[in-house]
């Protein structure tokens, strides 16, 4: 009888129960379309099994609505919820930081019975939308901005966790942006997150007070592995929920929390190198790093401001999503783009030939990042292939009159997904198909649903 050979995931395993040798427990997490992490906790006698052989779980988990439940049509309605085959993520054991006892979590991912990444998959279909620029010989480089607000978990509703006034006793008015004394309110929150995320292994950089009170940002890293990249920003928001929790608060990522006060963003940075390693945007023919910059920005950007409109499902994938999409909020409304300019869809930051970029505002902080940056790859290429011209130029400093051309309500945003010609050639028909069946569902639901909204306007008006 022949030794089975020990692979990656073995010797990462080993690794971490060096690290932490009374683990006993690991939790094995997948993203849903909706960002949302689900999984199962394994224990330490079949830690070894599962990184040789993967594991069997419900084929319908990435596919459930945002209330984790079976949508009608969907898998695992009415098929008896079948299994399919599914390996652990290699480089994803970590150590769980929060844990009360020593703890591992691993990403995993799922296939089809072929052996075929699972269509549902949100990795699977970034990998998917990522094929034709890795086919010109191009790799995406992209980090993330996640927004969230730090609730009072203490309050009886959803209560922003506001600085106070020093020995008054009362909230600090006004956004305050930018100020650091907000930062060092939470200085010891920020402590642990920083050290869970060293831990982890999530590159995470810049923190700053955001446009609203108890509204925070922090910053990944930039990183030449898209899919990667969106796994630290899914890691991100677990590790600020798990921290924020450890010191009485609520994290909250909801794109629209407060009506009064700014929403909550997922703002996506990408650049492209090619096989130089050079910037793809300042490298070609007409070399130019700065407006009106080189063809090739200009028709990436012609690319994703042509499918935004049928991009919104994903961008803004929940009911509350719509809500942030208001103008004059920094939440883009309009298919407009500029240089240094906040009031824009697709900004171009400063920067110099080597770190040309985009700025993705687009999407809220509720979004799938996988599917976020799926949709900006499939516009990226498409408006390559077929040099689509962007319009004009929001120059810097200039005064924007908004017009709301992207869908900025649900139903209109998911009839423009069902009607796409674009999205299904990069994302997959099937999954198109299927994330718009399970968004129409969770809308008719969210509709249908009586808030005590409907009471304040109507029960004793009408």
């Amino acid at each position: 009888m022949t030794r089975k050979k020990k692979g990656p995931l073995r010797t990462e395993l080993a690794r971490r129960l060096r690290e932490q040798p009374q683990t006993a427990t690991m939790e094995l997490l997948v993203p849903d379309i909706l960002g949302i992490l689900r999984g199962k906790r394994i224990r330490r006698s079949s830690f070894e099994k599962t990184c040789d052989d993967g594991f069997a779980f419900c084929a319908g988990t990435t596919l459930m609505s945002s209330l984790g439940d079976v949508m009608p049509g969907m898998i695992g309605d009415g098929d008896g919820d079948p299994d399919i085959p599914c390996m652990l993520v290699p480089g994803s054991i970590t150590p769980v930081p929060w844990a009360q006892r020593p703890t591992l979590q691993a990403l995993f991912r799922m296939y089809e019975a072929s052996g075929e990444p699972f269509f549902a998959d949100s990795r699977a279909v970034l990998e998917r939308a990522l094929a034709p620029l890795r086919s010109m010989g191009l790799t995406v480089v992209m980090a993330t901005e996640l927004e969230f607000y730090l609730l009072d978990a203490r309050a009886p509703k959803p209560t922003r966790k506001v600085s106070q006034v020093p020995g008054m006793d009362r909230p600090q008015p006004g956004p305050q942006v930018y100020i650091p004394d907000d930062l060092w309110d939470i200085e010891a929150v920020l402590d642990d997150l920083y050290d869970a995320c060293s831990a982890q292994g999530i590159p995470a950089d810049t923190a700053t007070s955001e446009f609203a009170p108890a509204q925070f940002e922090i910053n990944l890293a930039h990183i030449d592995d898209p899919v990667l990249a969106c796994d630290h920003a899914v890691l991100l928001k677990r590790a600020v929920k798990a921290v924020a929790k450890k010191h009485g608060l609520i994290a909250c990522f909801m794109a629209k929390p407060f009506a009064e006060d700014s929403g909550n963003g997922l703002h996506i940075h990408m650049s492209l190198v090619d096989r130089n390693g050079k910037n793809y945007f300042s490298h070609g023919r007409d070399k130019l790093a700065s407006p009106p910059f080189s063809a090739r920005l200009r028709h990436a950007v012609g690319g994703l401001l042509k499918t935004m409109p049928d991009s919104m499902a994903l961008f803004a994938p929940n009911g509350n999503s719509y809500r942030r999409l208001l103008p004059e909020c920094f939440a883009p409304v309009d298919l407009n783009w500029g240089v240094n300019h906040r009031a824009v869809a697709v900004r171009i930051p400063v920067s110099d030939a080597n770190n040309l970029r985009f700025e993705h505002r687009t999407a809220g902080a509720d979004a799938n990042p996988y599917l976020v940056a799926a949709a900006i790859a499939a516009g990226v290429h498409h408006g390559l292939r077929n040099k689509i011209d962007p319009g004009k130029m929001v120059t810097e400093g200039a005064a924007v009159k908004l017009k709301t051309r992207i869908p900025d309500r649900w139903d209109a945003a998911i009839n423009k997904f069902v009607r796409s010609k674009v999205l299904p050639g990069y994302l997959g028909k099937r999954f198109c198909h299927y994330y718009a069946l399970n968004r129409r569902g969770e809308e008719r639901q969210f509709h249908n649903t009586v808030s005590p909204t409907d009471f304040d306007w109507y029960l004793r008006a009408v």
